[in-house]
């Protein structure tokens, strides 16, 4: 069975933590734009929350895709992304609604979560558990799906 990210937004503190971890995984430094996941702060509301690759179901970034770089492997829940293959058009940057696939110019590449290929540095590295790496089931999905709509609805009220 496959796995996904299951954020749990009330147990962050916004350490950031995750976001070095996984930096460190991926490009062997701690530049924490390079970093596949992002916390977003609201501190006057005091509240944090770590955002990566939502793996949508319909994924706005392989649809837009012209070279199918950006690709779900059949009967994969995950995205993935073949740099090979990547024309750097950044189609898949402007699709995320999320805006989890992003343009780094250091490396010129697009980046985002690959869940460290099962075993996602950013769930090591937080010392509140407010990410897991779970079985997905249909509850694990739908509690992910809701969460992500939610994120969404917040996100565009405060921008």
């Amino acid at each position: 069975m496959s796995k996904v990210l299951m954020i749990h937004p009330d147990k962050c503190t916004g350490c950031k933590n995750c976001m070095l971890a996984c930096v460190y995984a991926h490009e062997d430094e701690f530049r924490p734009t390079a970093s596949r996941i992002h916390v977003y702060n609201w501190e006057r509301e005091q509240f944090s929350v770590p955002m990566m690759c939502q793996q949508c179901d319909d994924a706005p970034c392989t649809t837009v895709c012209p070279t199918g770089a950006m690709h779900r492997a059949s009967g994969s829940l995950l995205v993935e992304y073949d740099e090979d293959k990547c024309i750097r058009c950044r189609m898949c940057v402007q699709a995320c609604p999320f805006g989890n696939a992003m343009y780094d110019s250091v490396t010129n590449k697009i980046i985002k979560c690959d869940t460290c290929q099962g075993a996602p540095a950013c769930v090591a590295a937080c010392p509140n558990h407010a990410l897991e790496y779970v079985e997905s089931t249909i509850a694990t999905r739908s509690r992910k799906k809701a969460f992500a709509d939610k994120f969404k609805e917040a996100f565009q009220e405060v921008a």
